[in-house]
């Protein structure tokens, strides 16, 4: 798909991190930029910011996990720009689930796949009919992750389950998108090749009253600094994509149509070929095991 001005470009999760930058990239083509989020301070400050670059800017806060809002979103963006050419569900939050599994308490759950999986699909219901009736070339753009969409990393278990279903749903929207012979395409994005400076780490802030941990947790939520600075300490140095390499890789992708938006990676390669492998041998899952051992 080619982009270019006179365009519109829907992020949600554009406050901060991938989003904003994906926001950022987009108005640089030309394209108006409609960003949703739901922290309405930091949403403002990256609204004034396209607007002082002197790009077209739509912003409203939006709970992607609620689905008149986002239909209330996608009304605006219509309202306001008459079109939207590309919709990237990019919204996503950590769970706060500690310990095993069935330790987990349901809202943690319950929360993490309103926003990660239930997000996605309400961007999709309330965005993708109009886009086909628009009749333009679109894209839709889904964010997953590695930590799921490749392999789980067990000691984030909730957020890789949600993600897995990210990949999913993006594979099931392109067959769909295909037998209409629709003019809109899809990709799921895989961030990366590293980790990335984003609030997902402190996505506890903005946990609504329906969805509160029912206990204390037994530790206190690390920031990424915190994190960052324990490996460091346990001898681990640790790489990081800026989330600009990311926003490019999207644009890259859009244009070149691809579906899989998975920047090039050994490690990724690796994981990918040993769960493949232990499908096709219908092995147990050995590449889990440095965190089976934990």
């Amino acid at each position: 798909m080619e982009l270019r001005e006179g365009q519109v470009a829907v992020v949600t999760g554009a406050a901060s991190g991938i989003g904003r930058a994906m926001a950022r990239r987009f108005a640089a083509e030309g394209l108006a930029v409609v960003l949703g989020d739901v922290e309405p301070g930091p949403l403002a400050e990256a609204a004034d910011e396209l607007m002082a670059e002197g790009a077209q800017v739509l912003a409203r806060t939006v709970d992607v996990s609620d689905p008149e809002a986002v239909r209330a979103f996608a009304d605006a963006a219509y309202d306001t720009f008459g079109a939207v050419h590309v919709l990237c569900n990019n919204a996503g939050v950590g769970s706060g689930a500690e310990g095993r599994m069935w330790e987990h308490e349901p809202n943690d759950w319950k929360w993490a796949f309103a926003v990660n999986v239930w997000g996605v699909f309400h961007g999709i219901q309330a965005f993708v009919p109009r886009m086909l009736a628009g009749g333009e070339p679109g894209h839709v753009v889904n964010t997953s992750s590695g930590d799921g969409g490749i392999a789980p990393l067990p000691t984030a278990s909730v957020y890789a389950v949600t993600k897995a279903a990210v990949v999913t749903m993006t594979e099931s929207l392109y067959a769909h998108l295909k037998a209409e012979h629709a003019r809109v395409g899809a990709s799921v994005l895989f961030p990366g090749p590293h980790m990335l400076r984003t609030g997902l780490w402190e996505s506890h802030r903005n946990r609504p009253e329906r969805y509160a941990k029912e206990r204390p947790r037994r530790t206190p939520y690390r920031t990424l600094d915190q994190w960052e600075a324990a490996m460091k300490e346990a001898g681990h140095e640790i790489a990081f994509t800026p989330v600009e390499e990311v926003a490019e890789h999207v644009v890259d992708g859009i244009r070149a149509g691809r579906f899989w938006m998975l920047p090039a990676s050994e490690h990724s390669d690796r994981q990918i070929r040993a769960r493949s492998q232990s499908m096709l041998d219908r092995a147990d899952p050995t590449y889990l095991e440095s965190f089976i051992l934990d």
